[in-house]
């Protein structure tokens, strides 16, 4: 094992500040978002593990490379007194799969003070990105984050993320502060 840092880039955006033509992004057609639900919580978790689990979030999180590591994890954020279920939502496809539902992204989110939210993970399955999902999911949870009060909300992505950070971008976030975290990986 070796120690080694991980440069992330803490973002942040005023609510206020989210570009108009966006508050009116819907979710691409065959897909539905799903409201936070306990029941749904294995899914999250689920997805989540899908979505991460080859990516380089999964050497700085390892918990995001197991299965059980996002389970523990969805049952941390969903039982906290500051998660947000508004701003916790579910991605399904439904068309193509036979009338079952292929869950494809999730986002979580958490209040870190009365005015401000925290989005906790945003992951889109690989086979079902680049078609608009992140987007709507970001969309959902920000008008959530927004119905319980917030004005400004805030998350953290690798660098080496560019096309998350593109799309946060595009929603008006703004990188705030440069941060480092350290992690064991091994190399093979």
């Amino acid at each position: 094992m070796a120690v080694t840092y991980f440069k992330r880039y803490r973002m942040e955006l005023k609510l206020e500040r989210m570009p108009s033509e966006l508050a009116t992004l819907r979710i691409p057609g065959g897909f539905e978002l799903l409201p936070w639900s306990p029941q749904l919580i294995n899914r999250h978790a689920d997805i989540k593990h899908q979505s991460f689990r080859s990516e380089i979030d999964a050497h700085v999180f390892p918990c995001l490379a197991e299965q059980d590591g996002c389970r523990q994890l969805m049952r941390e954020i969903a039982q906290r007194k500051d998660f947000v279920p508004a701003a916790t939502w579910l991605a399904v496809r439904t068309s193509d799969f036979g009338g079952r539902e292929q869950v494809c992204g999730t986002i979580q989110g958490l209040l870190a003070s009365p005015r401000e939210g925290a989005i906790q993970n945003i992951g889109v399955h690989p086979e079902c990105r680049d078609m608009g999902l992140g987007g709507a999911l970001l969309r959902a949870s920000l008008e959530g984050f927004r119905s319980v009060g917030c004005r400004f909300v805030h998350l953290e992505v690798t660098v080496q993320n560019t096309s998350a950070i593109r799309l946060y971008q595009r929603f008006g976030f703004t990188i705030v502060e440069t941060l480092f975290k350290i992690a064991e990986v091994q190399y093979a």
